[in-house]
């Protein structure tokens, strides 16, 4: 997490709506050799933030990692981009780059595998109610396939423990500065970040 405190004022629970809504990630655990694993994956937060559930191809070495629970990290990456000093018009800066990131940590374990239908059709279910059409189901597979696809995946649940935030908007700017900025970036193509940096969270 960057160590300015100007951009890690957002609380908990604008950081978990932040993971909720983004719902992918990048899980990584610690084993003991001289690299983290690391593993791409999407998730279900609970309704109190405290657990995120994800699944896991059954080869990846993250399963056989936890043979026993792990700490374990899930950063969840937003809008990202260079930022010109130029687009600041004032004089005196130089360039950087905003963006937002929140690290979810805690004790990573595997779960029963007799819970992973439910968990697939849960977390099917809440990315599918965000598309314009009618939700696909499970149900539309063939008798007896979901059933074999998911032999070769596992569930896990991470325990939240430690939830931090960055969002790095130029908060450290004044406003007319930071908005001037935010119109730089949109006009470079990048409208979610500009509207982030139009309206930072607030102060927690």
């Amino acid at each position: 997490m960057h160590p300015n405190r100007a951009f890690r004022d957002a609380g908990d629970a604008t950081n978990l709506a932040f993971a909720r809504d983004q719902g992918f990630g990048i899980l990584t655990v610690s084993n003991g050799t001289a690299a983290p694993l690391v593993s791409h994956v999407p998730f279900l937060l609970n309704e109190a933030g405290t657990e995120a559930l994800v699944h896991l191809a059954r080869p990846n070495p993250i399963v056989a990692a936890l043979a026993a629970p792990a700490s374990a990290r899930l950063v969840v990456a937003g809008p990202h981009g260079y930022v010109s000093p130029d687009w600041y018009r004032i004089e005196d800066q130089v360039p950087t780059w905003n963006y937002v990131a929140v690290h979810l940590t805690g004790t990573l374990e595997l779960t029963p595998q007799a819970g992973l239908q439910d968990l697939l059709d849960r977390q099917s279910a809440e990315f599918e109610r965000r598309l314009p059409k009618t939700p696909w189901t499970s149900d539309k597979m063939t008798g007896g396939l979901m059933e074999r696809m998911m032999r070769a995946i596992v569930p896990a649940r991470l325990a939240i423990e430690e939830i931090d935030g960055t969002w790095k908007l130029s908060q450290n700017k004044p406003e007319a500065v930071r908005r001037a900025a935010a119109d730089g970036v949109e006009a470079a193509g990048d409208p979610a970040l500009a509207a982030l940096m139009r309206t930072p969270p607030d102060r927690a």
